[in-house]
């Protein structure tokens, strides 16, 4: 079986994700703790479900989904996988952390990247990954057809859209990778997303104001 674990952390009220199987096959999605407790909680999680954690990776770099990459590198020395064009804001981190207020530490940075249509596999489980730029020019969203899951980043919300107003964002583009990428998937289909409770292909079809 499959089990998603979904974390809030940092300021920014973020959803860091655990994926991980009945055998304890574990990655870890946008980590985002960014406080000794943060990381406590998530430390203790993986201890008590013994969890192998083999690969972090990120549906995109922006500051609030990498607050914890160090911690994740220093512990289980794990380095982050993105789409190469998320590099950009890794390298902004201090500037972007400092205009916030936010307490970090440097991000590691990739040393492989993820490319669109890749078959990213989880013990007996394929996630595929699905290019979703827009929110950033980056951005990728992870789909796992037999569970019906898929890992949004900040692409989609529960009846909102991603901002397009940071560096690199596009709304058109956004607007694109909805539409051509995601809606196309089954309406049972779960969202996580990167910030807010889940939802599905289908409510969102029907009920988002930013694409009705």
């Amino acid at each position: 079986m499959l089990y998603l674990k979904s974390f809030i952390f940092n300021p920014f009220q973020q959803n860091t994700y655990l994926l991980y199987d009945d055998k304890g096959a574990a990655f870890i999605v946008d980590p985002g703790n960014s406080s000794s407790s943060e990381n406590t909680t998530l430390k203790n999680f993986i201890e008590e479900k013994k969890l192998n954690l083999t690969r972090l990776l990120l549906t995109h770099a922006h500051i609030d989904h990498i607050l914890g990459n160090k911690f994740i590198f220093d512990t289980y020395g794990l380095l982050p996988e993105s789409h190469k064009e998320e590099v950009f804001f890794i390298e902004r981190l201090p500037q972007t952390a400092n205009m916030y207020g936010v307490p970090f530490e440097e991000s590691p940075f990739p040393e492989k990247y993820i490319e669109p249509g890749d078959k990213i596999v989880l013990g007996q489980y394929e996630f595929e990954t699905l290019f979703t730029p827009g929110h950033s020019p980056g951005s990728i969203s992870f789909y796992n057809k037999e569970n019906k899951l898929l890992i949004s980043g900040d692409v989609l919300f529960q009846r909102s859209i991603g901002r397009t107003d940071l560096p690199k964002g596009n709304h058109e583009t956004l607007l694109r990778s909805i539409r051509e990428k995601l809606f196309v998937l089954p309406d049972d289909v779960k969202v996580y997303s990167g910030h807010g409770p889940a939802t599905t292909i289908g409510y969102e079809k029907l009920n988002n104001p930013f694409l009705n």
